[in-house]
């Protein structure tokens, strides 16, 4: 397969994975405003979601304050933020209009509906009158478009890179959605202690990566952050855990393989038997930030890997 032609399925699906995560990631912050806050600690939730989306300097440059409708609309509509869900939804269909002639029919028209319907919907203000209703809409688009692959694709290297693509993005993106309150607080400090025991925190985790369900299956206790992290970091039967998303990348990185791509999947199947085999306190013994910290370092390096081992272009 052409690099290019893979580099164009490779990113169309993270950035389908990305907009959703995006919507996971608002729906946990804006779950949490509906508690009581002080002004400080609302603010300071605002500016935990730009700063472990690496954002505050690009949302600094377009708006004044941190407020929840600024937030809202940067990390949603603004199509200066290249991470935001319009950039996403655009950049996927802009990516699959490249390679049109490799998708079924299905698979284009699912991801061409999306952009159309999604800027209808802006249109119409949901963003503000309803973000939590965008957010279920994105996630349940991003859904179908996967169904939709695994149902209508031919099994060949176009859907290989488009699977590692996924998994790949969902691995960066489930790390942050588990360290969007943490990313704000001092390591060891008072508030990094009461955020680990919040609760209501641990709930929202579950229910916006759609796992409340299966942590109740797995645990039949009530939510307590270990076991929370547990899922969502060591479970490989979690479909949004890391090790789960390792596994689909490396599955797909040895579907793929060339002459060249050994230290690529080396990396990769380092970094799983490392999740494989970590223990949940040793992970918070290290500091549950500093931890995920490391582990998205390292999965952008192994993006990089991707990038130069098959697609021979820089990382965006």
């Amino acid at each position: 397969m052409l690099s290019r032609t893979a580099d164009h399925l490779f990113w169309m699906a993270r950035y389908m994975e990305r907009a959703e995560n995006t919507a996971r990631m608002l729906d946990i912050n804006l779950k949490a405003q509906l508690l009581p806050q002080t002004p400080e600690q609302e603010e300071r939730a605002q500016r935990s979601v730009l700063r472990i989306s690496e954002l505050e300097h690009a949302f600094a440059q377009r708006y004044d304050e941190p407020t929840r409708e600024n937030v809202l609309d940067f990390m949603i509509a603004d199509p200066t933020n290249p991470s935001s869900i319009h950039s996403c939804l655009q950049a996927a269909r802009e990516n699959a209009r490249a390679v049109r002639g490799t998708l079924t029919t299905e698979w284009w028209e699912t991801i061409n509906d999306t952009w159309l319907e999604f800027n209808e919907r802006a249109a119409h203000g949901q963003v503000t009158s309803n973000p939590a209703a965008l957010f279920e809409w994105v996630k349940f688009r991003s859904h179908l478009s996967r169904g939709v692959t695994i149902g209508t694709a031919l099994q060949d290297d176009a859907f290989f890179f488009t699977q590692l693509g996924t998994f790949l993005e969902r691995a960066d993106n489930t790390a942050r959605i588990l360290d969007v309150r943490f990313a704000d607080a001092e390591p060891n400090s008072r508030e990094a202690a009461r955020q680990l025991e919040d609760f209501y925190y641990w709930t929202s985790i579950l229910s916006s990566v759609s796992a409340l369900e299966i942590y109740r299956k797995v645990y039949r206790d009530v939510v307590t952050p270990a076991r929370v992290v547990e899922l969502m970091i060591l479970n490989s039967q979690m479909p949004r855990s890391l090790l789960a998303s390792l596994d689909g990348v490396c599955e797909n990185l040895a579907m793929l393989r060339t002459q060249g791509s050994n230290q690529c999947e080396r990396f990769a199947g380092k970094l799983r038997a490392e999740l494989l085999y970590a223990d949940i306190r040793q992970i918070f013994e290290a500091g549950l930030h500093a931890w995920l910290t490391q582990f998205l370092a390292r999965v952008f390096e192994l993006g990089n890997m991707v990038a130069r081992t098959y697609l021979m272009l820089p990382v965006a």
